[in-house]
């Protein structure tokens, strides 16, 4: 068992965090307040392979462990986790197209998803099924050489920005077992898109609903196999959980880097801040809790790298964990900056608006303790 990162691994990081100094940091701010979709600053991340990071090599990507890739969003998340968040849904959904596509569809997407020219969303959650993600009812009736899409979706990142729509679709009956999994064009005749939703945080991507009506694409636009379609949006999501994990991990870093600074410069009383013991237990709390989240990331993305039997649970133990720790790491680091956390000229309030919604997607904190509970307490229970 070895904790410590290779110098490659290293390498790959300090890339990452020059990168996002030197194209998030300088515009962050500017991109949450205007709600600015930052598609230039995206493209110079997939030019140094961080838009295709762990997709397979014949659509242009990497694959890289998924170990490696947690390093890179980690960097960039310190910085701007919103930014950050999305790269890793593109990151997601580009792998999922590039595992389990035709020819066609990744002779059409691959190169230009792996390299950011082009950018996808995830298309799962709809508007009466976000935890109940088998009760979706967006159908996909096959009709000669085609499909035909009717349906809904809802919360979907980078709507109506983006190019390729993984989708989600009943194609059989009721349940998991009847959906499947697809490539849309963005732009196909018959999709519209709601409009920009106002958020708490991630404003530096869009958030719309999308209508599917009467939508047609080729049958070779399925993923896999019909019916195979749950599985693959399963698949999917382990690897999103330990995405947004280390979204959180990183928007942690970030607000415990501030604190560190803000408590030499401060004082209060003829001292700095960093002076009083409270506070410098305060900080050794965060820290420490930052530590085990991102050890728990990175055991789960080994885990998953490893093709482990119980993977999906510790993916589901490492998003509920880092999730919550990464927020309240952020929220600690704004209360010791007191009012000057509270103003949009310190980086402590998006950080905390940013980290708040990872407890809710890719899978609530809720629905991970279920998966938890539900390894723990069907078969022999034995996690270690």
């Amino acid at each position: 068992m070895d904790f410590e990162l290779s110098e490659e691994q290293r390498a790959f990081a300090n890339t990452a965090r020059e990168f996002a100094l030197a194209e998030f940091a300088p515009h962050a701010a500017q991109w949450d307040a205007e709600a600015i979709f930052p598609k230039e600053a995206i493209a110079k991340a997939g030019e140094l392979g961080f838009c295709g990071l762990y997709a397979p090599e014949r659509i242009g990507g990497l694959a890289l462990p998924r170990l490696d890739a947690t390093l890179v969003f980690d960097e960039m998340a310190a910085v701007d986790p919103s930014t950050t968040a999305f790269i890793t849904i593109h990151n997601m959904a580009t792998w999922m197209l590039g595992t389990w596509g035709t020819p066609a569809v990744c002779e059409r997407w691959g190169a230009d998803l792996t390299s950011g020219r082009k950018l996808a969303s995830y298309c799962l959650t709809e508007p009466g099924a976000g935890s109940d993600a088998g009760a979706l009812k967006t159908r996909a009736e096959l009709q000669g050489g085609e499909y035909v899409l009717n349906g809904n979706k809802a919360f979907i990142s980078g709507a109506g920005a983006t190019d390729v729509l993984v989708l989600m679709a009943r194609t059989g009956g009721g349940g998991a077992g009847g959906i499947s999994a697809l490539a849309v064009p963005a732009d196909a005749p018959g999709i519209s898109y709601g409009k920009k939703e106002h958020k708490m945080g991630w404003n530096s991507q869009p958030t719309r609903t999308i209508s599917f009506d009467n939508v047609r694409i080729p049958a070779e636009n399925l993923l896999g196999s019909e019916g195979e379609g749950f599985r693959i949006a399963m698949k999917g999501l382990d690897g999103g959980r330990i995405n947004i994990a280390t979204c959180s991990v990183g928007a942690a870093q970030g607000a415990l880097d501030a604190a560190r600074r803000y408590l030499h410069e401060r004082q209060q009383f003829g001292k700095p801040l960093a002076s009083f013991q409270a506070l410098q237990f305060k900080l050794a709390d965060m820290a420490t809790e930052l530590v085990a989240a991102r050890q728990m990331v990175r055991l789960a993305a080994s885990k998953l790298d490893a093709g482990h039997a119980d993977a999906s649970t510790y993916c589901a133990m490492a998003k509920r964990f880092a999730t919550d720790a990464g927020f309240n790491v952020c929220n600690e680091a704004l209360q010791l900056h007191g009012g000057y956390g509270y103003l949009s000229e310190f980086p402590l309030e998006r950080l905390v608006r940013d980290a708040r919604v990872h407890q809710i997607l890719e899978g609530t904190n809720e629905i991970m303790r279920v998966i938890i509970s539900r390894k723990l307490l069907e078969g022999d229970g034995d996690i270690r």
